[in-house]
C-alpha cells in the first residue's frame, strides 16, 4: 500500500528560462557561478516546504560539470548534512551516488559521516552514471559498458565490506585493500572504516535503468531497492515482476512492487488540458537534455546522437508527446485522476509503497511548491487519512 511520498530535485537552476523545443538549445546556455550555487538556496526552500507538508524524503542526484544548469549537485553527503540543519525530520536520498567517479572508501567515509550528523536521515543510493563528460574525466570508463559495470560492482562490494565490518581486506582487479606496507613496526593486513554508518545494515536504492537480468539479479542478490522514474506503464509492470522475480531466485519472498518506488513526472492542473498544456513544455526540455545522452526515445530526430551504453529501454515510450503521455511515461493530471491512477496501482502491486513526484528540468520553484501543494492537500490524504498543513 501507497504510504511514503517525497520528491526529486536533480538540481536544476533553469526556471522557465525559454525552455521546451523552441527555447534556447541545450548547449547554448550558460549560467553565472552565482546562479548555479543557487541550487541550494532552492533545494533548502523545496525541503522546507516539503517538511511543513508531510512529505517523507527530498532525493537529488550527484552530477558534475553542468554549466548549463541542469544537475548541479555534486556531492551528496553534504547537501544533506547543509539541509538537515534547516529540518527537523525529513530525510536525504542519493539519487544517486556515481560510484564509478569514487574511490570507494571515500565515498563511504562521506555518507558515514553524513548519517550521523543527519542523525540517520541520509538513504544510501548507487548509480553507474550516464555522462562521459563526467564519468571519463575522473578516469573511469562510461564508453566501455563491460568496464563500466565491472568496476561499479567490485566498488560496490568493497563499500558493503566498510560499513558493515568491523575490519576488512578487498582483493579485486582494481583495488587491493589495504596494501600490505609496514605500519606502526608491522605490516598492514586489514583497515577499518572510522566511522561507520549509525544505522546498519545500511538500505541500498539504485535505479532501474535498462531492466537487464543481470541488473535485477546483481539488485536481488545484495537486497537492494529499485527506482522507476518516467517509466512507460507496460515497462514498470514487466520490471515489477522481474525484480519480485528475481528476489525469489534468492530466498527473498516480496509482493509485487515491495522494495521499490515509482517516480511520476507529472503536472496537476485544474483540468485535464490545462495540465496537458502546462507539462509539454517541461517534457520537450527533457527530451533536450537526455535525448543525446541515449536516455529516451521520444522522437525519431532525437535518435541521430545515442549515449555511450545505447538507449536505455525503459524509457522507450513512443515518438511523440501525445504517445508517451498514452503510455504514462508522463502524467497530465486533475487531483482525482491522479488518485484515481495511484489507487490502480495499489490494486495491481500491493507491495508498493513510495511514490515520488519529480520536478523537472525548467519548472520554477514556486510551481513545483505549487504542486507539492496540490498533491498534499488533495492526494495524500487518499493514501494517508490526514490533512496536510497550511500553506506558509
Amino acid at each position: 500500500m501507497i504510504k511514503y511520498f517525497s520528491a526529486l530535485y536533480a538540481g536544476h537552476v533553469l526556471e522557465g528560462d525559454t525552455i521546451g523545443f523552441k527555447g534556447t538549445p541545450l548547449d547554448e546556455r550558460r549560467y553565472s557561478n552565482e546562479r548555479l550555487a543557487s541550487v541550494f538556496e532552492i533545494s533548502k526552500d523545496i525541503a522546507q516546504h516539503m517538511e511543513r507538508l508531510g512529505y517523507d524524503i527530498l532525493w537529488s542526484a550527484e552530477h558534475h560539470f553542468q554549466r548549463e544548469g541542469y544537475e548541479c549537485i555534486p556531492n551528496l553527503s553534504t547537501w544533506g548534512v547543509y539541509l538537515a540543519q534547516h529540518t527537523k525530520r525529513l530525510k536525504f536520498g542519493c539519487a544517486f551516488n556515481v560510484l564509478t567517479m569514487w574511490h570507494p572508501i571515500r565515498l563511504a567515509e562521506d555518507f558515514a559521516v553524513a548519517d550521523i550528523l543527519t542523525n540517520g536521515r541520509m538513504i544510501f543510493g548507487i548509480g553507474r552514471g550516464y555522462h562521459t563528460r563526467e564519468v571519463e574525466t575522473f578516469g573511469a570508463p562510461m564508453l566501455d559498458d563491460a568496464a563500466n559495470r565491472e568496476l561499479f560492482e567490485e566498488q560496490f562490494e568493497i563499500i558493503m565490506k566498510a560499513f558493515h565490518e568491523d575490519a576488512f581486506t578487498h582483493n579485486g582487479k582494481h583495488y587491493t585493500l589495504p596494501p600490505e606496507v609496514p605500519y606502526r613496526g608491522y605490516t598492514l593486513k586489514d583497515i577499518t572504516l572510522v566511522p561507520r554508518p549509525i544505522r546498519r545494515p545500511v538500505e541500498v536504492w539504485q535505479p532501474i535503468v535498462s531492466g537487464t537480468p543481470r541488473a535485477f539479479d546483481f539488485m536481488a542478490k545484495h537486497g537492494i531497492k529499485g527506482v522507476m522514474l518516467g517509466t512507460a506503464e507496460q515497462f514498470i509492470d514487466q520490471w515489477i515482476h522481474a525484480y519480485q522475480e528475481a528476489n525469489a531466485r534468492h530466498g527473498r519472498t516480496l509482493q509485487l512492487g515491495e522494495n521499490m518506488a515509482l517516480g511520476l513526472w507529472s503536472y496537476l492542473g485544474d483540468t485535464h488540458e490545462q495540465a496537458k498544456s502546462k507539462l509539454q513544455p517541461i517534457f520537450e526540455e527533457h527530451v533536450k537534455f537526455a535525448a543525446p545522452l541515449g536516455m529516451l526515445r521520444y522522437r525519431q530526430d532525437q535518435m541521430q546522437q545515442l549515449g555511450p551504453t545505447g538507449v536505455a529501454r525503459h524509457i522507450a515510450a513512443g515518438v511523440d508527446y501525445e504517445d508517451v503521455l498514452a503510455k504514462k511515461a508522463w502524467i497530465p493530471a486533475t487531483t482525482a485522476e491522479m488518485t484515481d491512477y495511484l489507487k490502480d496501482l495499489e490494486r495491481r502491486y500491493p507491495g508498493l509503497e513510495h511514490i515520488i513526484l519529480g520536478f523537472p528540468f525548467g519548472a520554477s520553484t514556486a510551481d513545483f511548491k505549487d504542486q507539492l501543494e496540490r498533491f498534499a492537500r488533495d492526494v495524500m490524504p487518499k493514501f494517508r487519512g490526514r490533512a496536510v498543513a497550511a500553506k506558509s
